[in-house]
């Protein structure tokens, strides 16, 4: 399906050109008219199709929820996933041993496991460092794999959850990272923080990131915190949040289903599927 034309404010059309030099990031992911993976349309795919995991928002809070998550990475290992990706909120509250806790578990599911920073996984405003200790070199990095790049970013601003800003350390990182990037493999950015057009707690500055990533060919956006199911189309890709994967806590669109993605990686696009994990009955 071709994506919906361009207009102004009064509703008069305006060219594709104009729209790609004047709208924002976020307007121009929800219209399908993302630079980058346009200019990639005519680009050869990777060849091999692949399947990964992306959960989101675990809230570890009490030895319950560890049993929990114990028969949550048991689900994920059944579907045979190359990898995983955590968007954040590992914990509740940002305690060591939980951190710990959550790290051993899904060290469980025997494939390498990609974890992004949340709010909760601050024990204050300006302490994530149990966070970065069990998870060195997980805040901004990087990694390829079968000719698919993934980027993940911290979006966090401490303990925030709402009204705020991407740090200045993201973008910094992500502009000295921009000339390493391969602008016709596709790409999938990943961050706790919500990036789609008009999604709830989308940080105040979520343009002036994904604007960085106008040239790239762009993919797929996995997203937390919101807890509950969003998606922006755009030239077939997606930005997207999840509802969460807790036990003790509850999404805010009102659904009761938790669960995770499994994503396939095939002719250079995403697709993804839900998979519910039944949350048990409460004792009687």
């Amino acid at each position: 399906m071709n994506p919906p034309s361009p207009s102004t404010s009064a509703g008069l059309p305006i060219s594709r050109r104009a729209a790609l030099e004047t709208l924002g990031a976020g307007a121009l992911l929800s219209l399908g008219l993302w630079p980058g993976a346009l200019r990639a349309a005519t680009a050869t795919p990777p060849p091999e199709s692949f399947t990964f995991a992306v959960i989101n928002d675990t809230h570890y809070l009490t030895p319950e929820c560890g049993v929990w998550l114990e028969g949550v990475v048991n689900r994920i290992k059944a579907e045979s996933p190359d990898f995983c990706l955590h968007l954040g909120d590992l914990v509740d509250t940002g305690r060591r041993e939980h951190l710990a806790a959550v790290r051993d578990i899904f060290a469980g599911l025997g494939k390498p496991v990609y974890v992004q920073i949340g709010n909760h996984d601050h024990l204050t405003q300006t302490d994530g460092s149990a966070y970065e200790a069990l998870f060195p070199d997980r805040l901004n990095y990087r990694f390829t794999h079968r000719g698919w790049q993934f980027v993940g970013l911290d979006s966090s601003d401490g303990v925030r959850f709402e009204n705020t800003r991407i740090g200045d350390a993201t973008l910094k990182w992500v502009d000295a990272q921009l000339p390493a990037l391969d602008r016709t493999q596709p790409l999938v950015l990943f961050t706790h923080f919500p990036l789609g057009e008009g999604v709830k707690h989308r940080p105040l500055n979520a343009d002036a990131l994904l604007d960085r990533f106008r040239d790239c060919n762009l993919q797929a956006v996995f997203n937390g915190h919101f807890h509950g199911y969003t998606a922006h189309p755009f030239h077939q890709a997606v930005v997207t949040t999840n509802r969460c994967c807790s036990l003790k806590r509850n999404n805010h669109d009102g659904t009761r289903e938790k669960g995770f993605f499994i994503c396939t990686a095939r002719d250079g696009r995403i697709t993804r599927r839900f998979v519910e994990v039944p949350v048990p009955a409460p004792a009687a």
